[in-house]
């Protein structure tokens, strides 16, 4: 498929092999909280789809990309998936489901708090959902296709808001996954220090796009290409859930109803 740009990473680009993986992680984790009806919000190519779905009664997906989710129907005939822009999730009864995940999805959703008060609507009493989303204390640089990023104490009061029972932990790494988040580091430092007004920090996110997407695309090629075996080597059993979520990679909020 070719509607992905660098901010959905690839299974199928090499280059994207750290990302992906870490993306994928979240799937496996998700797993133990996974049970009788989910739904799935913004889905996205189907990573995690052979993962969860299984593990469920029923299968709900939701994503805004009329053309991944017409793909998704033919690969998987017998699930649910729906082209939505959310929220509100329309059509979707209140209680309806055991379990939801939603993976690198709230960072690009402007009405967030609507986000999590739909997501308390749909989920069963007794019903957990997962969501992942990126720690701002690691992003390296501006991420443009993001209406904002949080901190684990942001996201945990925000949360509060809507559910009383909240959990925040964080997708980390070990030594491989770290050396790559230092490499990525400084390479991505070496093209900002051209940035002398903080021109990323104050130009509107569109016009921030595609540069964004180009160097980032010309960043991973050049990290995959210096350190080949680094980058094709990490797999998601590199990634961990760790406590201490100030210094993950990733946020990981457990929700219950």
């Amino acid at each position: 498929m070719t509607t992905y740009t660098t901010e959905i990473a690839s299974d199928s680009i090499p280059s994207d092999n750290p990302i992906h993986q870490r993306l994928l992680k979240a799937y496996y984790l998700a797993k133990p909280y996974v049970k009788g009806d989910l739904l799935e919000l913004g889905c996205g190519e189907g990573r995690g789809v052979d993962l969860l779905a299984p593990l469920a009664q029923s299968y709900v997906a939701l994503d805004k990309i009329h053309e991944v989710i017409d793909s998704l129907k033919a690969k998987h005939p017998t699930l649910d998936f729906r082209q939505a822009v959310f929220p509100p999730f329309t059509d979707i009864a209140d209680n309806s489901f055991d379990a939801i995940v939603s993976f690198q999805v709230i960072e690009h959703v402007q009405a967030d708090g609507d986000f999590l008060a739909e997501i308390f609507r749909v989920l069963k009493p007794g019903g957990k959902a997962v969501l992942t989303t990126p720690n701002i204390k690691k992003t390296l640089s501006r991420n443009p296709w993001h209406v904002r990023e949080y901190t684990a104490t942001e996201l945990t009061d925000l949360a509060k808001k809507y559910f009383e029972k909240v959990e925040m932990k964080g997708v980390g790494g070990n030594e491989k996954v770290m050396a790559y988040y230092e490499e990525n580091k400084r390479s991505v430092q070496r093209i900002t220090r051209f940035d002398i007004f903080n021109l990323q920090y104050k130009l509107p996110a569109p016009l921030l796009r595609i540069p964004y997407d180009i160097l980032n695309r010309m960043n991973r090629n050049k990290l995959n290409t210096a350190n080949t075996g680094l980058v094709s080597e990490i797999n998601h059993e590199d990634y961990l859930l760790v406590d201490n979520a100030d210094e993950a990679l990733d946020l990981f909020l457990i929700l219950e109803k």
